[in-house]
């Protein structure tokens, strides 16, 4: 006999479920009882984005890792279930469906409709009798709320290239000749008398000058990444829970 087996049906409902990797599946919303055997036999779990959704899953081979209640199946597999109403009651074919799907074998042809346990079945319940006591408990839902990360889309880095003429002046620099007529001094005089006295003669000079030459080189410019920030918005939760309420009813006796 396991831990769960000697455990209240209280005692499990709102337990989180976690499958064996650990992964959150839901929490306890209900136990159904075997009204053959008067065990507990199938977990209820609220599952998905709000907990509005009800898988059912075998309590067979569940066991308790710290507070949370850990079952042989993946996650994947419990949000697949077939579909059952959670209104108290599993009928042997939606029995015979579940167990289908979990792989288990199950005669359920002989079977009573399989009905929700109770909370404390021995006090509080009752108005009246050896088994009460002098109080009773209210209770009331709670919004169990869980986040997931979703992908909301793609942010791209995307280089093209493009043209564009560039404009600039260069300055550049030509050779001219300029005549230069110089008088007779000493400085000058041999190279003046120097040969004969009437000659026919040419000089020439070389000019030149600068022109463009242009060249293109790629230079690193920047560097360009793309990063991610986070941004918290407020979103609001609409959902409807119920209470119970206690009110007084007195049978005064005169």
């Amino acid at each position: 006999m396991t831990d769960i087996d000697q455990s209240p049906v209280s005692d499990l409902r709102d337990r989180k479920v976690i499958d064996p990797d650990g992964d959150k599946i839901g929490s306890v919303f209900d136990v159904y009882i075997d009204n053959d055997t008067d065990q507990p036999e199938w977990l209820a779990v609220t599952t998905g984005l709000f907990g509005t959704k009800v898988s059912f899953v075998p309590l067979a081979d569940a066991s308790f890792v710290g507070d949370d209640l850990q079952v042989p199946y993946a996650k994947s597999l419990v949000k697949d279930a077939p579909k059952a109403e959670a209104d108290g009651r599993l009928s042997p074919e939606e029995e015979a469906a579940l167990y289908r799907h979990y792989g288990r074998a199950g005669d359920t042809s002989s079977r009573r409709p399989m009905a929700r346990g109770d909370i404390d079945r021995s006090t509080g319940r009752d108005t009246s009798g050896p088994e009460t006591d002098d109080a009773m408990t209210r209770s009331e839902e709670e919004l169990d709320v869980t986040k997931q990360t979703r992908e909301a889309g793609h942010a791209r880095l995307r280089k093209w290239i493009e043209t564009e003429n560039v404009n600039m002046t260069v300055p550049i620099r030509r050779e001219k000749a300029r005549v230069v007529v110089e008088p007779i001094t000493d400085a000058n005089r041999d190279a003046a008398y120097a040969g004969e006295d009437l000659t026919t003669e040419e000089h020439e000079v070389t000019l030149s000058e600068e022109v463009i030459d242009v060249q293109k080189h790629v230079e690193p410019k920047e560097r360009v990444r793309l990063e991610k920030d986070v941004e918290t918005d407020e979103v609001v939760v609409d959902e409807q829970v119920r209470k119970e309420r206690i009110d007084t009813d007195f049978d005064n006796k005169r």
